[in-house]
């Protein structure tokens, strides 16, 4: 009989240690709306004792959202936390005290100081005045993985006592390999049933050695009802168990897990761009789920593969995780079949198997200057290799394509302006604009000459390149009725590059307009 996974999320204490992400109340109370809106079951929302700010935040949250969702919050093992997280959480309907003592000889005899007994009366007496608060505590036994077992057993004994009604085992540095865990969390799952079957046990893996989802899910197979993660897998050092990770491998693999969860899994990109934007921690390109390029192909054996069967190569459909769709991205490395895809799809669709020789030497010629050919692209692509003659009408989309002439932009804490000249078929266009900032005053001006309300979602700049002649890539993400569009442009000067990039965008909204009209 398949069980249900119970999905504690940590971003907002836990992942905000990241350093550089500090969140204010209103971006956290922002997350914790789209945690609620994903399905996890608990969110624990700070650290109440560790400041003023944080305090108000986790008090907040409960408040607000703590009607459906379980709010926890993180004390240590002394009173003056416990009290700091019971008056911060007492107004969530399900609240969880969340207690956190360490269980290793590091831990209890270098860090703390003390003897093993001295930690272990500590943790009891700290469960004890906890449940004269609240009815649910959760009980950390920090560096599990590295504790002498029996007297981590005996520590998760004594509290269950207590009244301890949550056991968490955490690799609190990743020390831990997926086979040693999941044997650990087999015996104590074993030892908690047949002392308390009430008792939940949980995980809480961090990824020193990228075994943070490998060691979460070895513990799922083991017993473990429980377990602890983060949005984009963010958290102390090399962060923690990806709750987007973990999720989607026991969706995919539910026949080997026989278990489950509750989260809404076409809520996981959005959550996870939200949470990137706010705490402006990048996402990295091939991360998996949730990476830039997660559900892009660009070697030409893969496209010929995907496109034949989806299943060739994706075990996870886009859709199921809340992105639009796979990306098949044209570069040199890309088939033939990848190719005479993205032509049918702007609409050409008949030529011989000589005009397709043509043209895919001009395609190569072109993907060995610009790295990725765009939709756009192919017009000018079929053109130069074969006229217009036979393709018309077609064609007659190039002429509403916009290209860039020209920008200047000026930068200042004061009025922010950008002027563009633009050009359409035989037609110039110029337009100024201010912003909030140089590429918004940019932006703003380009959507004066193409009259369309897009919506800015994502802006992303990185270096391709060092040195002085360096190239920056940006990469946006707009939104126009209703639908997505991913745009990148590479220069060496990410002023243009975020205006080719968005340029890019509008054309491939005109292509697609044109084309749902053919």
């Amino acid at each position: 009989m398949e069980r249900k996974v119970i999905v504690f999320d940590t971003s907002l204490r836990d992942g905000e240690q990241v350093p550089g992400a500090k969140l204010n109340i209103n971006e956290k109370l922002e997350i914790a709306y789209q945690l609620k809106n994903l399905n996890v079951d608990i969110i624990e929302a700070g650290f109440p004792a560790s400041s003023a700010g944080d305090f108000k935040a986790v008090e907040t949250i409960a408040k607000k959202i703590g009607d459906k969702v379980s709010i926890a919050a993180l004390a240590r093992a002394v009173k003056g936390d416990i009290d700091a997280v019971y008056n911060s959480i007492k107004y969530a309907e399900r609240p969880l005290m969340h207690i956190v003592l360490g269980a290793s000889d590091i831990h209890v005899g270098q860090k703390l100081k003390k003897s093993r007994e001295e930690i272990l009366a500590q943790g009891v007496e700290a469960v004890k005045y906890a449940k004269t608060l609240l009815p649910q505590v959760q009980y950390s036994t920090e560096d599990a993985s590295r504790a002498d077992f029996e007297y981590l057993w005996s520590t998760i004994e004594a509290v269950v006592k207590a009244g301890a009604t949550m056991i968490n085992v955490p690799d609190t540095v990743g020390y831990a390999v997926p086979e040693e865990f999941g044997e650990m969390i087999k015996k104590l799952n074993y030892r908690l049933k047949n002392l308390n079957s009430s008792v939940i046990l949980s995980v809480h893996c961090h990824n020193d050695t990228g075994l943070a989802t490998a060691n979460t899910l070895a513990a799922i197979k083991n017993g473990a009802d429980k377990v602890e993660c983060t949005i984009n897998g963010i958290g102390e050092r090399a962060g923690n168990a990806s709750l987007e990770e973990v999720v989607m491998g026991l969706k995919l693999r539910k026949d080997y897990y026989d278990a489950y969860t509750s989260i809404v899994t076409p809520e996981i990109k959005k959550t996870s761009q939200l949470v990137s934007y706010l705490m402006g921690l990048e996402v990295q390109v091939n991360k998996a789920i949730v990476g830039e390029n997660a559900f892009s192909h660009s070697s030409g054996i893969h496209q010929d593969g995907i496109l034949k069967s989806r299943d060739a190569y994706e075990v996870i459909h886009p859709e199921d995780v809340g992105v639009d769709s796979m990306e098949l991205v044209l570069t040199a490395r890309s088939g033939r079949h990848a190719l005479k895809n993205a032509l049918e799809k702007v609409g050409f669709g008949k030529f011989s198997e000589e005009e397709f020789e043509k043209i895919n030497t001009s395609f190569l010629e072109l993907a060995d200057l610009k790295k990725e050919v765009y939709d756009y692209d192919l017009y000018y692509i079929v053109e130069k290799s074969v006229g217009n003659e036979k393709f018309n009408d077609i064609l007659e989309t190039k002429n509403m394509l916009y290209e860039l002439v020209d920008l200047q932009v000026v930068s200042n804490s004061i009025f922010p302006s950008a002027s563009v000249k633009l050009k359409r078929g035989n037609e110039v266009f110029k337009s100024s604009s201010v912003g909030n900032g140089a590429v918004d005053a940019l932006y703003a001006a380009i959507k004066d000459i193409v009259n369309m309300d897009i919506q800015l979602d994502e802006y992303k700049i990185t270096s391709v390149s060092k040195g002085k002649e360096a190239l920056g890539k940006v990469r946006i993400q707009v939104s126009y009725n209703g639908k997505e569009y991913t745009a990148r442009a590479v220069d060496t000067d990410v002023i243009k590059a975020s205006a080719l990039a968005f340029i890019s965008s509008v054309n491939n909204i005109i292509i697609d307009n044109a084309n749902s009209k053919l």
